[in-house]
């Protein structure tokens, strides 16, 4: 016990999963859907993201997403598929940047930018047929459409009712729904893309039962599972897709709260597990897919796209609500913090269609066969990369969303550590409004401090800390008491009365730790805490035209401007080609830790600006360069000669646009 509070004592608990109860006071599964650990997730707005979340957002808004439509030919109004009949553009590239796009507006607040999302929003719901039929009839032979889009918009429509509460979203949802009713077996997700991302339209038919009940829908789940993709074949994927891939993880776990069968809910954690062990034995919580996975190009050279990031992570959290295992949570964070903020400029005004753990070169070069696209797909470019240049920005509003979560029992549990601060029902009956104030510089920093706000009332309600499968010891002080527990990949479960004010610290020491990756030549990678490590590379950028330097399907409008939005490739200009000298443990030889202030900028994820950096011996692989497409070279073989030990600096994964971040290693 953590004491005494007013209303009952303590109790403090370690949990593997939130506890089932009947008081979630949100939208959670309805029967028949399984839901025995589920969390529940808070209604867009709940949560108002501050620190350097929020700064990451405000730069996304003045940046490359937020400014999308004055670049993008495929966001103009003149002739746009989704704002009336007759158009010939934006099929998927309108609701990819949408779904980012507003729900930055519903985060910061920001009035000009949620009148542009109404204006899209309005066009989509007016537009509706008499049949049901939503959005852009992209007709094929036979009488069907294609309706991957679609799928997309329903996410927006879902995050606007959530927002605004306008019910005209739950009749538009449901006719379509309908709609699809109707369709046979032959005509319905036949296309690729639709048919390996039907989870996601499986999704929101999820989403709608929740909060009508109408059970006339509860067909069409089985109905979108029988014609998607076999996502649950164990030891292979429908295709090696990599954003596919991100998306499919999903499907199967979305399917079992329906169908009930154990081995449903297993193929989802197998395909985590597939990807990885053959295509991702490398740091960064993501797996090499350029353009598909390929046998045979396993090195962590090897990129994802940038759309395969936002996506996993939405797969992360959608497991999370499912499942409520925190073991989603640290992927996504993984992700989050490593891997994805390396594919934007730091200004967010270009970002790069892939991205990779070992990567000192990002140039406007074609590098195929080393990358499996044919084109300049390395360069900081935002004329390029048409799928991701319009889907990257939905990834950080999403993770802020799902930062804080209700549960259940009537309590309220902390997913995602940031700077934030929540407001929802807690507690039994019809609850009470409490605030959740998170204050942290994670993953920066060791500790998080949790305000309650409970207006003036004692409250009853369990609150969830969870603890990072990283973190051996998690100390939790309550009243000035400290307590310390063994809960890695767990939950701290602290139920009691809370008065206005309450403060509870967390704090989760960080360690260094050392991962060997056997498959990729046993090279090895560096971890404090949930922040992987990179080589810190001196990078030379070299602005150009990007409009010169585009894919062949990039459509830009007349009057962007390229000196307003310049295309970078970034040179190496320092020696890259290091193994990490470690010691007769493994681990790495003189390594130190060296704080710096905190950006006045507050955005971390930056070489010049990142709070952390580290001290480490290197020796150079002189045999270790450039292939003959001028791509790194594969990791070198153990006996590759290397030269006398001298010092390097390693810093956060992700705030190096160029990395080496799985090292040959050296004793």
């Amino acid at each position: 016990m953590l004491g005494c509070a007013h209303g009952g004592a303590d109790k403090v608990t370690v949990e593997d999963r939130p506890l089932h109860g009947s008081d979630a006071h949100y939208a959670t599964f309805r029967a028949p859907l399984n839901s025995p650990n589920s969390l529940v997730k808070l209604p867009v707005g709940s949560i108002k993201p501050e620190g350097w979340l929020k700064r990451w957002l405000e730069l996304q808004r003045d940046g490359l997403c937020g400014q999308l439509g004055s670049i993008s030919d495929w966001l103009d109004k003149e002739g746009n598929q989704w704002l009336g009949e007759g158009g010939n553009h934006g099929w998927e590239e309108v609701p990819y940047w949408l779904r980012g796009y507003s729900n930055m507006a519903y985060l910061l607040g920001d009035e000009k930018m949620m009148a542009e999302t109404q204006t899209w929003i309005e066009a989509v719901i007016k537009g509706c047929r008499e049949d049901g039929f939503m959005g852009p009839a992209n007709a094929k032979e036979n009488g069907r459409y294609e309706v991957w889009p679609q799928m997309i918009m329903l996410w927006i429509l879902q995050d606007y009712y959530e927002y605004t509460g306008d019910k005209r979203v739950l009749s538009v949802m449901t006719n379509y729904f309908k709609f699809q009713l109707t369709q046979p077996d032959d005509k319905f997700l036949q296309d690729y893309w639709e048919n390996s991302r039907g989870g996601d339209n499986m999704w929101s038919v999820i989403w709608l039962y929740n909060r009508t009940g109408d059970k006339e829908l509860l067909p069409l789940i089985e109905q979108i599972h029988r014609n998607t993709a076999n996502w649950a074949q164990h030891d292979n994927f429908p295709n090696w897709h990599g954003v596919n891939i991100a998306q499919g993880i999903r499907e199967p776990a979305t399917y079992w709260l329906y169908n009930g069968d154990p081995a449903l809910l297993e193929a989802s954690y197998r395909d985590q597990e597939l990807i990885r062990e053959r295509f991702g034995q490398v740091p960064g919580g993501m797996y090499g897919a350029d353009e598909n996975c390929r046998e045979g190009y396993v090195d962590p050279r090897q990129g994802t796209e940038t759309c395969a990031m936002v996506e996993q992570m939405a797969s992360d959290e959608i497991m999370m609500l499912i499942t409520g295992d925190p073991a989603w949570a640290d992927n996504c964070e993984d992700v989050a913090f490593n891997t994805l903020p390396a594919a934007y400029t730091e200004d967010f005004r270009a970002l790069r269609y892939f991205v990779a753990p070992n990567m000192p070169i990002s140039d406007a070069a074609n590098h195929y066969p080393s990358i499996q696209n044919e084109g300049p797909f390395l360069c900081m470019n935002p004329f390029s990369s048409r799928c991701c240049q319009h889907n990257h920005g939905f990834g950080w509003p999403y993770y802020a969303e799902h930062l804080v979560t209700a549960t259940n029992d009537g309590g309220l549990a902390t997913l995602l550590y940031c700077a934030s601060q929540a407001t929802a029902l807690v507690g039994k009956g019809k609850g009470h409004t409490v605030t959740l104030t998170q204050e942290t510089r994670y993953p920066f920093e060791e500790t998080v401090t949790i305000k309650i706000g409970t207006g003036g009332r004692n409250v009853r309600f369990p609150l969830y800390l969870r603890v990072p499968a990283w973190a051996d010891e998690a100390v939790v002080t309550l009243d000035d008491t400290d307590q310390t527990f063994a809960a890695a990949g767990k939950y701290i479960r602290v139920e009691r009365t809370w008065k206005d004010g309450d403060i509870v610290n967390l704090y989760l020491p960080m360690k260094v730790n050392v991962r060997t990756w056997q498959a990729n030549k046993n090279s090895v990678s560096v971890d404090y805490g949930p922040l992987t490590l990179s080589l810190k590379i001196a990078e030379k950028y070299v602005e150009r035209d990007g409009r010169e330097l585009s894919q062949g399907d990039s459509h830009w409008q007349k009057n962007a401007d390229p000196s307003r939005w310049p295309t970078y490739e970034i040179f190496p200009d320092s020696p890259w080609n290091f193994a990490l000298v470690t010691d007769n443990n493994g681990f790495p030889a003189d390594l130190k830790l060296k704080r710096k202030p905190w950006p006045a900028d507050d955005f971390p994820f930056a070489q010049q600006s990142v709070p952390l950096e580290f001290s480490a011996v290197g020796e150079r692989i002189p045999s270790w360069g450039y292939d003959e497409t001028g791509y790194v070279q594969v990791l070198p073989d153990a006996d590759a000669p290397r030269l006398s030990p001298e010092p390097i600096t390693l810093i956060p994964m992700g705030a190096a646009r160029l990395r080496i971040t799985a090292f040959p290693p050296a004793e």
